[in-house]
């Protein structure tokens, strides 16, 4: 067996040996030479500091990809039952699909991160796999667990994976498998699924005060709710009447003003009395909305930071909305709590319902 063979070499390194004490009365021979010392460093020495070096570096960039995270939003069920996001900071993977829905598992990766009051919404061991056809649809696929949901859950699971998984871009909706089997309704109640599940279906459902459900479309609006001290929006979709289909933006800003149903846990954002102006209008993907002064708090006149988020949350929830331009009738700028001036059209917030730490 051969032995590795390791190089020796003697290096002659120069130190300087002289005094060098602060205040001392004994300088020494400054005017003498400085003594050469030589010492031997074999080659693995240098080797060794290298190997440790280089494990540091890869160490270093490991531990840096490892906490390279992106923000997602997971739906999740509350302690009334209603469906709900909340953001939460997940390790950066290219299989954003499937990691979010193993995050829906309860006692999965998600269980040390759902914040009081929330649980996940798919049962125990489900296992996911998940796939994005050329059409936008997340074809996914559950293992038998997915069944042992309880039956009152159902919407809540139909919705929580659908919302999830729509949330990005190049997904248009959803198609459910179980073990590689089609369902077109759900597993226990039979809720219809269809080929596909997409957004225009609802989250929440509010048949509101709508009759006629035949003569009917539906909008999507954010009221608020609160576990302990943390608040966090809702999305709630809520049947309008077909003559109110014309102006979407309007119906919705109606529904946002009406206010959640008074049997809900929700809160409203708005003051009593605030009401639509003007009707809205939609310009290169920009809502224009005009309020009246019932729009503004006590605090000098200003915005709510909630009224704002959920204005922009509501609007941008339809399609051809990408900002929301606020006017108050009557006011010639409006302003933010903070007392800085509305002067950009507002977007749709970045972070919806940020979870809090638990740590």
């Amino acid at each position: 067996m051969k032995m590795p063979w390791k190089a020796a070499a003697v290096l002659t390194v120069p130190f300087i040996l002289q005094g060098c004490g602060f205040g001392s009365d004994e300088a020494g021979n400054m005017d003498e030479p400085p003594e050469e010392v030589t010492e031997e460093i074999a080659w693995e020495d240098f080797e060794e500091a290298a190997q440790e070096d280089e494990s540091s570096s890869s160490g270093d960039e490991k531990k840096t990809a490892e906490e390279e995270t992106v923000e997602r939003e997971l739906y999740l069920i509350d302690e009334n039952g209603m469906v709900a996001p909340q953001t939460f900071s997940l390790p950066k993977t290219e299989g954003v699909l499937k990691q979010s829905l193993e995050h829906l598992v309860s006692g999965g990766p998600i269980s040390q991160m759902v914040p009081n009051g929330f649980q996940a919404v798919l049962p125990p061991g489900t296992e996911v796999d998940v796939r994005l056809d050329e059409n936008g649809t997340a074809v996914t696929d559950f293992s038998p667990e997915f069944r042992d949901y309880e039956p009152e859950k159902e919407q809540a699971v139909l919705q929580a994976v659908t919302w999830t998984l729509t949330q990005f871009e190049n997904v248009n909706d959803v198609s459910f498998q179980i073990n590689g089997y089609q369902q077109e309704t759900m597993p226990v109640n039979g809720t219809p699924i269809g080929e596909t599940y997409s957004r225009d279906q609802g989250i929440n459902l509010d048949s509101g005060s709508v009759s006629d459900m035949t003569d009917s479309s539906s909008v999507t609006v954010y009221f608020l709710s609160q576990v302990g001290e943390n608040s966090y929006y809702v999305p709630v979709t809520r049947r309008i009447s077909g003559d109110e289909e014309d102006n979407k933006l309007d119906a919705a800003m109606n529904e946002l003003v009406r206010g959640p149903s008074p049997d809900s846990n929700l809160h409203s954002v708005f003051r009593e009395g605030t009401t639509l102006a003007e009707p809205s209008q939609v310009k290169q993907q920009t809502a224009s909305l005009f309020f009246n002064e019932g729009l503004l708090s006590g605090q000098n006149g200003s915005v709510s930071q909630q009224a704002l988020h959920a204005v922009a949350l509501t609007a941008t929830e339809l399609e051809g909305v990408e900002n929301v331009e606020l006017n108050v009738e009557g006011a010639e700028e409006v302003l933010r709590v903070n007392g800085k001036s509305l002067d950009e059209p507002l977007a749709r917030p970045a972070l919806v319902n940020e979870a809090p730490s638990k740590g």
